[in-house]
């Protein structure tokens, strides 16, 4: 042997068959792809920023800088939407219908492990998760004109499913008693929950009707009944007069002296 090549990836000599590639010489088995280990002498490869790659991670290379999906049938790039079937991605074309046998589409769903086109599957009377559009085969949530899968039934601040839990709907929304409260409920003063039901709008603050009463006897109020504020809170007029003459006049002093500076506010040209 007068003379025989040295593979690129082995550096032993090449005895039978060479492969020329990439400025280089190879042993048939010793020519991979660069990022799967795939031979390549007998299926062909293509360059990619200095890479030999099989064409199924050449194109998932090439679809990872456009944003874009692998059929994973023919592993081609998926230029249109793309059908999920048990979480991968394909082209719808490559599928029909399991009941009519028509060439599926985008929107096809998928139940009980078989695929099936829009109007076939609406004709089942399967429920449609609200949230994912899929078929829902166990539990059913109802709720606000729609049926949910039970995990994706969710607090719209904070995405934690209500599993059963009470939600609150403001525009559309479902929201968890807390986030509710921070974005848009009357927060009782008193116990510090949703108020349900009538407010009472009292000393610039809301109450529950159950939870407005006397800070010192916990006689229930209402606003037809006499009270005074001490300390934010409400006081009735019998426990109001047990107080020392004292103190009552220094509650008056105060209160005087609160709406002098709430008139001199007004008198201020803005």
């Amino acid at each position: 042997m007068l003379f025989a090549p040295c593979c690129h990836q082995c550096g032993e000599f090449i005895i039978g068959r060479v492969i020329k590639a990439m400025n280089n010489s190879w042993h048939p088995e010793c020519f991979r792809c660069d990022l799967c280990q795939e031979v390549l002498a007998d299926i062909g490869f293509v360059k990619n920023a200095g890479r030999h790659l099989c064409r199924p991670c050449h194109n998932r290379e090439k679809a990872r800088g456009l944003g874009k999906y692998i059929c994973q049938k023919c592993h081609a790039i998926i230029d249109e939407q793309p059908l999920i079937f048990k979480n991968d991605p394909y082209h719808p074309d490559h599928f029909n219908c399991a009941n009519c046998g028509k060439e599926l589409t985008a929107d096809a769903r998928e139940l009980k492990g078989e695929l099936y086109c829009l109007p076939c599957h609406d004709k089942m009377g399967v429920p449609i998760c609200g949230a994912c559009r899929r078929p829902i085969e166990g539990r059913v949530v109802n709720a606000m004109g729609k049926q949910w899968h039970v995990e994706h039934f969710v607090c719209a601040k904070c995405e934690k499913p209500f599993l059963g839990h009470r939600h609150y709907e403001r525009k559309g929304l479902a929201y968890c008693e807390t986030h509710y409260n921070q974005l848009f409920g009357d927060v009782c003063f008193h116990c510090n929950r949703v108020i349900e039901g009538d407010v009472v709008s009292a000393l610039n603050k809301a109450w529950c009707v159950n939870c407005f009463a006397c800070s010192t006897c916990n006689t229930k109020l209402t606003l037809k009944d006499k009270f005074v504020e001490i300390d934010l809170k409400p006081v009735c007029k019998h426990c109001y007069e047990k107080m020392p003459e004292e103190f009552k006049r220094r509650l008056a002093k105060r209160e005087r002296e609160a709406k002098d500076k709430d008139k001199q506010k007004k008198k201020k040209p803005e």
